[in-house]
């Protein structure tokens, strides 16, 4: 039976003949927690610089160094044995890749989502275009590992992502979700993302305690994720989305908290769809808050913690 997304994710891990990079070190800003306690009976996670500590505080699409970004498209060609199906030309096989991830990717972010005013791409229709590319050439792929071709474009696109930056849980993460779940709070994810995105959160908290399962404590009907509904982070789509998402669950977005760590893109839009709202302070390659939004009536946050776990302090 083909690998599911996840145990793909599981497997790469315990594999010892592949480098991945390291997940970043976290660096604390001097921030004081604003602790406020607020009647809500819910809580809605950002996944990438809020639960997860990633360069840069959010998935990147391209390596940033131009050389490290060859060695990353070598490692994937090696890797699902593409290039007997490569197109012949001069230069470093890489380099070749290169030129068709990025013209893909130009090609989707050009097209849009049609009157979506922050269109999200799906990153793995990047490899989907690229494989079908390949299949000119007589590429093949062993489906009974990989699934159908859309379950394999998606695991080419967890290995290119992980392979271009290290991710990790924050410290407290598994703790702050066992106690909200301990007091029977509801949880959600409300986030910008991928196809991988969840079992890549789902990895680094069991990282954290192998016994976590994100499953029992996240319901796939509270994970809005921004590549599923083609709408990023201000988008009203997302938003809009998760309000739905916890009025069927008999939440109102007054009762419900949005944790993020950026002003403009998570605490911002959600106060103007009525949720509560906490700013995550606890690493500066995340937080992007600076003095004068924090004075904004309109991104100024209800809350702010450090640490994850004082989230806590804010439920009443």
């Amino acid at each position: 039976m083909p690998l599911t997304l996840e145990q793909y994710v599981e497997r790469l891990d315990s594999r010892t003949d592949l480098p991945w990079p390291a997940a970043p070190k976290i660096d604390a800003p001097k921030a004081k927690p604003k602790l406020k306690p607020m009647p809500v009976k819910g809580v809605l996670w950002t996944v990438y610089g809020t639960l997860v500590v990633i360069p840069q505080g959010e998935l990147l699409f391209e390596h940033p160094e131009e050389s490290l970004a060859d060695m990353v498209f070598e490692k994937l060609i090696k890797e699902f044995k593409m290039w007997n199906s490569m197109t012949r030309k001069p230069g470093a096989p890489s380099a070749y890749m290169k030129e068709l991830y990025n013209k893909a990717l130009t090609t989707l972010r050009m097209t849009g989502s049609g009157s979506e005013k922050f269109p999200e791409v799906q990153v793995e229709r990047v490899w989907d275009d690229i494989v079908k590319k390949l299949f000119q050439k007589e590429y093949t792929f062993d489906a009974a590992l990989y699934g159908s071709m859309n379950e394999y474009v998606k695991k080419i696109a967890y290995f290119y992502h992980a392979s271009i930056q290290g991710s990790a849980a924050y410290p407290g993460a598994v703790e702050a979700m066992k106690l909200l779940e301990d007091r029977k709070v509801t949880q959600g994810l409300l986030g910008d993302g991928q196809c991988f995105t969840v079992g890549q959160l789902q990895r680094c908290l069991k990282q954290q305690e192998p016994d976590f399962d994100l499953n029992a404590v996240i319901p796939s009907a509270l994970r809005i994720i921004s590549a599923e509904k083609k709408a990023r982070k201000p988008s009203d789509t997302l938003f809009k989305s998760v309000t739905a998402a916890i009025g069927a669950k008999g939440l109102s977005p007054a009762e419900v908290l949005h944790v993020g760590s950026n002003l403009a893109r998570d605490i911002g839009p959600a106060k103007k769809h009525g949720f509560r709202t906490a700013l995550f302070a606890g690493d500066k390659n995340s937080l992007a808050a600076t003095p004068e939004q924090l004075q904004d009536p309109a991104l100024r946050p209800d809350a702010m913690i450090t640490e994850l776990p004082q989230v806590l302090e804010l439920i009443e």
